[in-house]
């Protein structure tokens, strides 16, 4: 398995710096642009929906929230002209992402981005564009996000299954990536079930977001013990590859969130008792899961400070500290306003501390990097079967 997403080359770079030290070599930072970049929107964005939802009020914090969000809107517009000069210019090596055994599961990326951008706008970005403008763009960026994630499901996986070189050690969090925006559009979707006619509109949009919470939740049922398989006989592998052990937060915080915002959102599509079942359904399953969560978060950061202390390099993957950390944030949240509990409420402003905190060290470093150039290099070629 490929030890990292870019393999680091002096090639046309400063000796010391390693920026680009020649016009050339800035034209070609669009070369290898990879769908990867996207993870910094979600996790960007992730930051300013997961304090809109925080289950207490902070003087000052959803006005710092929208500045993000509008920082995350910004980031995902340049970053999508720099994928469209990538695919106008290098056309090929864009094709080729997908047949990369560990880039091609970064495609879920760009469809998670419209999501978390999307759900931003809605919660946060009516103060500054209003309600109606707001619902528009939303509704937009849910449904081009929501097609993408389903194309990205079934496309993804099926690449793997017949095109991809995959040996017993390669199951990695980034599997995970394809099939989650499923589960993101389900957790979004939630939000804008309300604003439907009432009748058969909104029940349709409520049961296609439970239809995609399930296509989401039981294709991570299956990779997640492959992921515990291949560290239990293989070990961490890797040490640019471990910060994607997080990502198996994603599915298990976005489904908690799910459950309980579509059991916020059923009574106004469905009859009792079926709308209660839908309620009851994000506590039962939400606590569990959420208990899970928690195991793996601590799992995770210790195999991670442990690897940390004999040297892990910063690369794109770092990015998997923050939008699945999000997701724990809004779940623990969901809960913490569904149950009315002091608990709940109390851990999800610790974590969303940490997640402002990962977010900072994450987004400092990226752009350390990116002015250096280190992260426009090519993906290291796939292993050899």
């Amino acid at each position: 398995m490929p030890s990292t997403l870019a393999a680091p080359s002096p090639s046309g770079a400063h000796p010391r710096t390693g920026a680009p030290r020649d016009p050339e070599h800035r034209s070609r930072l669009f070369r290898d642009l990879g769908p990867n970049w996207y993870a910094s929107v979600m996790g960007t964005g992730i930051v300013a929906t997961a304090a809109a939802g925080l289950p207490a009020h902070i003087p000052g914090l959803r006005t710092a929230a929208t500045v993000v969000w509008a920082l995350a809107a910004v980031w995902l517009v340049v970053l999508s002209a720099a994928w469209a000069v990538h695919w106008t210019r290098h056309r090929e090596r864009a094709r080729a992402h997908a047949g990369h055994p560990v880039m091609a599961h970064f495609w879920g990326a760009p469809a998670m981005a419209l999501l978390t951008v999307g759900a931003g706008t809605l919660a946060l970005g009516s103060d500054w564009i209003g309600p109606h403008t707001a619902l528009a763009v939303a509704a937009a960026l849910w449904s081009a996000g929501t097609v993408l994630g389903l194309v990205t499901w079934v496309w993804i996986p099926y690449r793997a299954m017949t095109d991809h070189r995959v040996s017993d050690d390669s199951a990695f969090g980034g599997w995970l990536m394809p099939v989650v925006p499923p589960m993101v559009s389900a957790a979004t979707g939630a939000a804008l079930v309300p604003h439907l006619a009432a009748g058969q509109a909104r029940l349709t949009l409520l049961l296609a977001c439970y239809a995609m919470f399930g296509m989401s939740l039981i294709a991570s049922l299956v990779i997640i013990p492959q992921i515990w398989g291949r560290l239990v006989r293989h070990k961490t592998g890797p040490a640019a590859m471990v910060p994607t052990l997080w990502i198996v937060l994603g599915p298990l915080g976005q489904s908690v969130t799910a459950a309980n915002l579509l059991g916020h959102a059923a009574p106004t599509a469905l009859p009792r008792p079926y709308a209660t079942g839908a309620e009851v359904f994000g506590y039962l399953y939400g606590v569990p899961t959420w208990g899970f969560a928690m195991m793996w978060l601590a799992l995770a950061a210790a195999l991670t400070l442990r690897t940390a202390r004999n040297g892990l390099p910063f690369t794109l993957t770092w990015w998997s500290f923050t939008f699945p950390l999000g997701t724990c944030v809004t779940g623990t949240s969901a809960l913490a306003l569904r149950l009315h509990s002091a608990a709940f409420q109390g851990a999800a402003l610790v974590l969303y501390a940490g997640l402002v905190t990962a977010w900072a060290l994450v987004a400092v470093r990226t752009v350390r990097a990116g002015v250096r150039g280190t992260l426009f290099l090519p993906p290291v070629p796939a292993p050899r079967a």
